[in-house]
């Protein structure tokens, strides 16, 4: 086979990847990529995986890996949350064990390269750590009285499952009711727009009433007929009587 023809084979196969994977993104969108982490050996977080598949199936995309790759897959997770967007988009990390160690590890690696990680969950951390400010919440599940530790850090929630005798280590990742409740952390809907409210409604201010105008002066009592008309002042009201004459 020819160079040439290789490379168009090879041109081939990355289309169709790209359109395979096309309504996965389209169906993501808007949603943050989750990133899962095992434990030791790889083999003792399956819960890990039974929690990425309930992910996916609600069209977030969730991967899974191991903790030993941290590094690794914080890099290939900042470049995709960069890749040809103005803004990066979001990523929620996920691990149990050792696992759990190293998704606060990479919770503190992918924020200081600028990408947003608004949730971080560990499942039984085994070694004390310290989650960055930057994070937005960290909730962390573990069992005190095993081998598990709390996290350090200002946006932390430990949750201490001691008081349940049936949780331990190596199943605390598998646990459907957590699942459920992590599931629910992360695939939150939509805020609904606040209705504006309506404009405060100022009652009118009354307007005080002008003061009478005082009349000029009182109007004069009638004159009775025959009357001789009055002399004096105008401000007197009553007619003098006609019997009321001076002396001849």
């Amino acid at each position: 086979m020819t160079l040439l023809a290789r490379i168009w084979g090879l041109c081939v196969v990355l289309v169709l990847a790209l359109a395979m994977s096309s309504p996965a993104d389209a169906q993501t969108a808007g949603k943050p990529r989750v990133y899962l982490l095992r434990g030791l050996a790889n083999i003792f977080s399956l819960g890990m995986d039974d929690l990425a598949a309930k992910l996916n199936a609600r069209g977030i995309k969730a991967t899974v890996h191991s903790y030993a790759d941290w590094q690794a897959v914080s890099a290939a997770a900042v470049a995709e949350a960069k890749a040809g967007k103005r803004r990066p988009s979001t990523v929620v990390i996920i691990g149990h064990s050792l696992g759990a160690d190293a998704a606060v590890y990479m919770g503190n690696r992918v924020t200081g390269e600028g990408v947003p990680v608004p949730l971080v969950v560990t499942f039984d951390p085994v070694t004390p750590t310290t989650a960055s400010a930057a994070i937005g919440k960290v909730v962390n599940y573990y069992v005190a009285s095993g081998s598990g530790k709390p996290v350090a850090g200002p946006k932390v929630q430990n949750i201490n499952m001691a008081s349940d005798s049936k949780v331990g280590h190596f199943n605390i990742d598998k646990l459907a009711a957590l699942h459920e409740k992590v599931i629910a952390m992360i695939d939150r809907p939509a805020p609904r727009p606040r209705r504006p409210r309506p404009a405060a409604t100022v009652p009118p201010v009354a307007t005080p009433a002008a003061p009478a105008t005082p009349s000029a002066a009182p109007a004069a009592a009638a004159v009775p007929a025959g009357a001789a008309p009055s002399s004096g002042s105008a401000t007197e009201t009553a007619a003098v009587p006609a019997a009321a004459r001076a002396p001849n």
